[in-house]
């Protein structure tokens, strides 16, 4: 981007910079900068500009993508990808968004491959994203894809696109919807690392014999092969979480189901065995009882252990912070007035770039970067749970406070502001 276009990016980051309320979703001037008309129009100018592409928009992030390489110590970073659905209900002049799951059931559908330490499994950084609109599909990796494409067929290409940026070892870590046989053979004969939760009832080779992931984690149960790993924490409750691990061969036929005219079109498609890790994690409440299983099939070294793996799973949820963050818990991305998919998909970024710099804020561990967190949350005025420090939507909401004080400060000294203050309170002699 020219030097013009860059003060104007920077800006708006800037002013993504706050937690939104339903009601006041848009930009939000910092004081002494431009009052809220002008920035409104600054910001339509700037997201209607023939430059700004999302191509060009994914560059300060994968900046700093690549920043996190050069400093990380960890040899490993988690690729997760994920599907979000954004709804506008009531938003009638977005005339392009699209029909999800049913006649009822309409928005846009956006899709993200995070960044994520596969040492200490904070975020870094989104190194894709993709937004399905009625239109096509809006995307910062080129070619785009089309309209009518399956999402997982989508997650090679992104693979392939990841790893021409050179970020080192890169594991992909996918929620149920990719457990799929034929995907683990293009993924591995394409040299990429994966973790996917598989269903129980998914079929495998095990010592010669066909089972069920669900049968053969309850044979490795019986024969005492599950391994306590941590304590972690399940829907906010205390839990333990054990992991076992095997060797399993697929080499059934993979089948692939894609909607054609209206109708689902089912076809088998033979392939080469494929020998992958199986790991499962179980997790237990405090009494012991089972309340969730994993089953996690992956083609990462054996080197890596078993438990490191199941939390790197875990670490999968992270994901979902980020789409919080974005909606409800920062950003109010379900009420934003832009009109088309596009310009959402073009503010998304600068969004993405402010939660960058949250999490960064969040990682650092520089002592002055401690008292900063926590001058942040006493800033935002947030109250921290017992034994949390702090967490990326306080930091959001007190860094705009932060922000604005330092731009106050530099239009009117302390002493002026110590006056003022008599203005606040009524008492006898101030009337």
């Amino acid at each position: 981007m020219e030097p013009r276009l860059c003060r104007r990016y920077r800006q708006l980051v800037l002013e993504h910079l706050h937690v939104s309320g339903k009601l006041a979703s848009g930009p939000k001037a910092l004081p002494g900068l431009a009052d809220g008309f002008a920035s409104v129009q600054a910001a339509w100018r700037f997201y209607a500009n023939d430059q700004i592409t999302l191509p060009v928009l994914i560059e300060p992030l994968w900046q700093a993508a690549q920043q996190w390489r050069q400093q990380a110590t960890a040899p490993w970073g988690l690729a997760v990808h994920d599907w979000s659905s954004l709804k506008y209900r009531g938003h009638k002049s977005k005339t392009d968004q699209a029909c999800l799951s049913n006649g009822d059931d309409w928005g846009y559908e956006l899709a993200t491959a995070l960044l994520v330490d596969g040492q200490t499994g904070d975020p870094v950084a989104p190194l894709e994203m993709r937004l399905l609109t009625a239109r096509g599909v809006y995307s910062t990796r080129t070619p785009a894809p089309g309209k009518k494409a399956f999402r997982i067929d989508e997650v090679l290409p992104t693979m392939r696109h990841v790893a021409q940026r050179n970020l080192g070892g890169l594991v992909h870590v996918i929620d149920r919807e990719a457990d799929s046989l034929g995907h683990y053979r293009e993924w591995h004969t394409d040299g990429h690392r994966f973790v996917i939760r598989a269903d129980g009832e998914r079929m495998v080779r095990w010592e010669g014999q066909e089972t069920t992931l669900a049968a053969l984690a309850e044979k490795l149960g019986r024969q005492g092969k599950f391994q306590r790993s941590r304590e972690v924490q399940y829907h906010g409750q205390r839990a333990v979480q054990h992991v076992a691990e095997t060797i399993v061969v697929l080499d059934r036929p993979a089948w692939r189901n894609r909607r054609r005219g209206g109708k689902v079109v089912h076809q088998r498609v033979p392939g080469e065995a494929i020998t992958l890790r199986l790991i499962v994690s179980r997790v237990s409440n405090v009494r012991g009882e089972t309340v969730a299983v994993w089953y996690l099939l992956t083609n990462v070294p054996s080197e890596i252990p078993a438990e490191t793996v199941a939390l790197w799973y875990y670490w999968r949820w992270r994901i979902e912070s980020f789409f919080k963050l974005l909606k409800s818990a920062g950003q109010q991305l379900e009420h934003w007035q832009q009109e088309t998919g596009e310009a959402i998909a073009k503010r998304l970024l600068v969004a993405a770039m402010a939660c960058v710099l949250v999490w960064k804020i969040e990682r650092h561990p520089a002592p002055e970067a401690a008292e900063l967190r926590k001058l942040l949350v006493r800033l935002s005025g947030r109250q921290m749970k017992w034994g949390k420090e702090h967490t990326a939507p306080a930091l959001l909401a007190g860094l705009w406070v932060y922000l604005a004080m330092l731009e106050t400060l530099d239009h009117y000294s302390v002493a002026d502001l110590r006056a003022m203050k008599r203005y606040l309170f009524w008492s006898p002699d101030t009337g």
